[in-house]
């Protein structure tokens, strides 16, 4: 029998037709929409509610349970004094893969990382790591996900190539927004299979406005369509009935341009008062700058939780490279917008961040690249701070060359062999002159931090952040009890991190 959600209307009417599927989250990560825990993409939660909606039976595993299983033969320990928390089985479910597994008919295994990133409690499963887990396993399966369109947990390297015979189908779920409504609140079930907090990413849009940007695989994806906005709503309010209360509006290429931004936000405060964290991701610099574009970055530091951040895909400030790429934001447009957004938003919150700040993305790559590159990149950094305006994070990666993309047909990696000798320097000149003076402005010694979550160990340090968009890492000296609520109190910093001491 083939998958049902392969075929066009397939409901169950007779229980002998119904069948067991189980979903293998590996997590992704994408140039728009995270599912890297504590995220939960859009991808396992799609799948399940139309299953479930079908009539079929529904187990959902991550790859920690199956590394846990097949790696570690069911098996967890404390790390000692010496050790760090192993967080390749730190994301388990309330399910035993084994057991899962022996009673599943198909087996859809999401995966795909297209936007490599460092991850402080999970690492993505790759093609070549699933292979020898799953591939002696008698039964249907399926690679679901943007894999289909390569994967790379690096940047600077060779995507992963798909595999031509260990999976049955091999395709990217992306059902239509209308198609979407008659399922997607029966996802908020899958829930139940996860033990700990989840931070949800709601899809507000699919594709790009602009869509022309040389590595980006958006535009290949999908057209730019806008979900309907009362959609949106009805998706958040059944997670939040369901006991979510961490948001994020990220699965998208432009918040700004979503449909009614600012009355969605404020529908979702009237319908959800009690959401701990509502954040956006995405923004196009140029949409900022609009005449509308100031009434909706206010909108956002009314009704968003602290520590908010507009990830801004500069990509980088040499007009020549933005030219070469086809990038979205000429370096004059990008100042503009950050000089909006700290307007409203560089008001210290509740939770001891700034309300609202840009991020920025740089990348490193991309064709005409030269040393003149990163002189501009600094002249414009240098800009911001003599300005004395705040942003919240620079996120600096090489490029992954996508099949497929403007990048591919047009140079490829040329230009990382070619500069690729300078990254580090450039990096940590980066993180050196920029990233930690701005965090002494950000967040000067003695403030204190709220709604902190201990997380990690290494060694003699835990390690805690906040939920929400892009959160800043926190050391603290000493072993203090994990997935707890804290309290800290900046006291030193690191070049893109703080340190701190718990205060209660």
């Amino acid at each position: 029998m083939k998958p049902p959600f392969l075929n066009n209307v397939y409901k169950t009417t007779n229980e002998k037709d119904a069948m067991h599927y189980t979903i293998l989250d590996c997590y992704t990560d994408e140039a728009s929409g995270l599912g890297v825990p504590p995220y939960l993409g859009t991808y396992p939660r799609y799948i399940f509610g139309r299953l479930r909606t079908e009539g079929h039976t529904v187990s959902y595993i991550t790859i920690d349970d199956l590394r846990l299983w097949k790696k570690f033969n069911h098996k967890k320990r404390e790390p000692t004094e010496k050790e760090k928390t192993n967080i390749l089985i730190y994301n388990t479910t309330i399910n035993n893969a084994e057991t899962v597994l022996q009673k599943t008919d198909c087996l859809i295994v999401i995966l795909g990382v297209h936007v490599p990133g460092k991850y402080l409690t999970a690492l993505p499963g790759t093609i070549k790591e699933i292979i020898p887990l799953i591939k002696d396993l008698p039964l249907k399966k399926i690679l679901a996900g943007p894999a289909i369109f390569g994967t790379q947990l690096e940047g600077g390297k060779i995507v992963e190539k798909l595999p031509p015979k260990i999976f049955d189908e091999i395709i990217n779920y992306d059902v239509n927004f209308e198609e979407l409504k008659a399922f997607v609140l029966e996802g908020t079930e899958i829930l139940k299979q996860i033990p700990d907090k989840r931070m949800i990413e709601i899809e507000t849009s699919r594709g790009c406005n602009v869509g022309k940007c040389s590595f980006c695989t958006e535009p290949i994806k999908n057209k730019f369509v806008n979900r309907p906005l009362e959609n949106v709503i009805r998706e958040v309010r059944a997670y939040y009935q369901q006991g979510a209360r961490f948001f994020r509006l990220g699965k998208q290429a432009d918040f700004y341009s979503s449909e009614q931004p600012m009355e969605m936000l404020r529908q979702i405060r009237q319908h959800c008062p009690d959401i701990e964290v509502l954040h956006i991701d995405n923004v196009n610099p140029n949409s900022v700058v609009k005449p509308n574009g100031e009434e909706i970055t206010k909108a956002i530091v009314e009704h968003c939780t602290s520590g908010n951040i507009a990830a801004f895909g500069v990509e980088s400030f040499d007009p020549e490279v933005v030219k070469a790429n086809l990038l979205n934001t000429m370096p004059l447009v990008a100042l503009k917008a950050i000089r909006i957004i700290n307007k409203y938003g560089a008001e210290r919150g509740e939770n001891g961040l700034p309300k609202f700040l840009p991020g920025i993305n740089i990348i490193f790559g991309l064709l005409n690249e030269t040393k003149e590159t990163h002189k501009k990149n600094m002249e414009a950094f240098q800009q911001i701070l003599n300005e004395d305006l705040l942003f919240r994070r620079i996120n600096i990666r090489q490029v992954a060359v996508l099949p497929n993309t403007y990048l591919e047909s047009h140079g490829g990696i040329k230009y990382l062999r070619k500069n690729k000798q300078y990254y580090w320097k450039w990096r940590n000149e980066i993180r050196q002159k920029v990233d930690e003076p701005m965090l002494h402005k950000i967040l000067p010694t003695g403030t204190i931090l709220t709604d902190v979550f201990t997380e990690m160990y290494d060694g003699k340090t835990t390690f805690c952040r906040q939920m929400g968009t892009y959160p800043l890492i926190i050391g603290v000296k000493g072993r203090f009890p994990l997935k707890k609520r804290v309290k800290v109190k900046v006291t030193n910093y690191m070049l893109r991190s703080i340190v701190g001491e718990i205060v209660s």
